[in-house]
């Protein structure tokens, strides 16, 4: 039993490589596959250089800035930076064009900034050649040139109708040709993990983590798992065609269907149900709920009035002048804690909307595989929609930590009493700005992929599920004419 499904997998084989053209195709596409390695290894290592370098810098500005007021501390600022993660060399993602620098000032939540796109020109938005493009685009497409004759050729020859008559059945024939595609298709994907395996162990200098590897690994075996699914669905689409050349336009079409038409659509159509709204009116409705709050740069500010009024009689002194802290000090703690509560909120809310549309989009992938590998590539290489929002989180809490660290300096070291004219400004030694840590990402471990692509995981087993249960059926209704 087993022998023959390996002789029709054998057949399958040596067909597809005594066609010429299939080694104009491989080499076609190994070329475009060491054009995205050697762009993604060398993106990669100059990106985190020029973010340790730069990181580096703005830690050696903020500690050499002289004694000062800490208020002017908090508003001179500090820039955070986020590595590119090894596999990202494989799958780029959404890196490019969310960026990965943001510059965090007191009272103020900036976004992340200094993306690919903004500083490129507008080619960079058909697309970039990475090898996760490649095998998730192009190689599915060589798979079905591949396959759209392996039954549908040999029922027009009248092949089929001999190999049936000498007792080999349907199931056999499917099974061996879609293990023969598959064979076909591991002499272009194993080269590129051994090269993917390599790159990603070189930019980590040998020093492999376990999180790091379970996600190799992971990756490895879902690209298996997905372009097994076009091996069998070119043998099975080739097995219900009459002719090859029908066979080779159904296939064409479903592949512009599943790469091109359904992820455009999906994106297009989440938007549509679950409107988020624009940059600009998003900073204006936080400014908005600010102000509803209080100025707390404004001493006649009613919210900040009543904070002052309560702590004069808290305290038993007719004045903030005889507080024992700074008065201003505490008022911009206050004001940071306030603005900090808002944004949050309303970041929140933002992040909720773009949660319903990448979950209608996610859903799709029962619909579409390629939806499903796109968004497990991407999570698993560590540049995906969720990578960035866990770096901006991080990012803010480290900014409020930063701004409220300046406000207790001012809170406890600089005097409550009022400067004359001709009196020097408070400041405070500069020693005090060694106690504000360096701005360090810890990226999220491979468990949050599990929680984020939990829809695109179950896809999988459907698609698997899916395809063997149509290929149970077609042994049962399939003719060799």
């Amino acid at each position: 039993m087993l022998q023959t499904q390996q002789l029709i997998a054998g057949q399958v084989w040596s067909t597809a490589f005594k066609n010429r053209a299939v080694f104009g195709l491989l080499i076609g596409i190994g070329l475009l596959l060491a054009y995205a390695a050697v762009t993604g290894w060398v993106s990669l290592q100059q990106q985190n250089e020029t973010g340790r370098k730069y990181q580096q810098q703005a830690r050696q500005d903020w500690l050499s800035n002289p004694d000062k007021h800490p208020h002017r501390m908090a508003h001179y600022g500090h820039f955070a930076f986020r590595p590119k993660a090894p596999l990202s060399v494989f799958d780029f993602g959404m890196e490019s064009f969310l960026g990965n620098t943001i510059y965090l000032e007191a009272h103020k939540q900036n976004s992340v900034n200094f993306s690919e796109a903004g500083f490129s020109t507008g080619l960079l938005r058909f697309g970039e050649i990475s090898m996760a493009m490649v095998l998730q685009l192009l190689l599915p497409l060589m798979l079905f040139f591949l396959g759209f004759g392996t039954v549908a050729t040999d029922r027009e020859t009248g092949t089929l109708k001999l190999l049936l008559s000498q007792g080999v059945s349907w199931g056999q024939l499917l099974v061996g040709k879609s293990l023969g595609l598959m064979a076909v298709m591991l002499s272009l994907y194993g080269p590129v993990m051994v090269v993917t395996g390599l790159l990603w162990f070189g930019l980590q200098g040998g020093r492999v983590s376990a999180d790091q590897t379970i996600r190799l690994l992971l990756l490895m075996g879902a690209y298996f798992l997905y372009l097994a699914f076009f091996c069998v669905i070119a043998v099975l689409v080739s097995a219900r065609s009459k002719t090859a050349k029908t066979a080779l336009v159904s296939l064409i079409g479903l592949w512009l269907m599943l790469t091109l038409v359904l992820p455009r659509a999906s994106q297009a159509l989440g938007s549509y149900l679950y409107p988020a709204p624009s940059k600009a009116r998003f900073l204006a409705d936080i400014q908005a709920d600010v102000l509803k709050e209080g100025d707390s740069h404004n001493p006649n500010d009613p919210h900040y009035k009543g904070l002052k009024d309560s702590l004069l009689t808290a305290y038993g002194v007719d004045s903030v002048g005889q507080l024992p802290f700074n008065y201003s000090g505490f008022v911009m703690a206050e004001g940071e804690k306030i603005s900090a509560h808002l944004y949050n909120d309303h970041f929140g809310r933002l992040l909720s909307i773009y949660d319903r549309q990448n979950r209608f989009a996610k859903a799709m992938a029962f619909v579409d595989p390629y939806l499903a590998i796109r968004n497990l590539s991407m999570a698993l290489s560590g540049t995906d929609f969720a990578s960035y929002v866990d770096f901006q989180r991080q990012a803010e809490q480290y900014r409020y930590e930063m701004a409220q660290k300046m406000n207790d300096l001012q809170i406890h070291f600089i005097s409550n009493k009022k400067l004359g004219p001709t009196d020097k400004p408070y400041q405070i030694d500069r020693k005090h700005w060694e106690e504000v840590p360096d701005f360090s990402y810890q990226s999220p471990g491979v468990e949050s992929v599990f929680g984020h692509e939990a829809i695109s995981l179950l896809a999988f087993v459907f698609w698997a599920g899916l395809l063997w249960f149509v290929m149970v059926r077609f042994t049962k209704t399939l003719t060799a004419l």
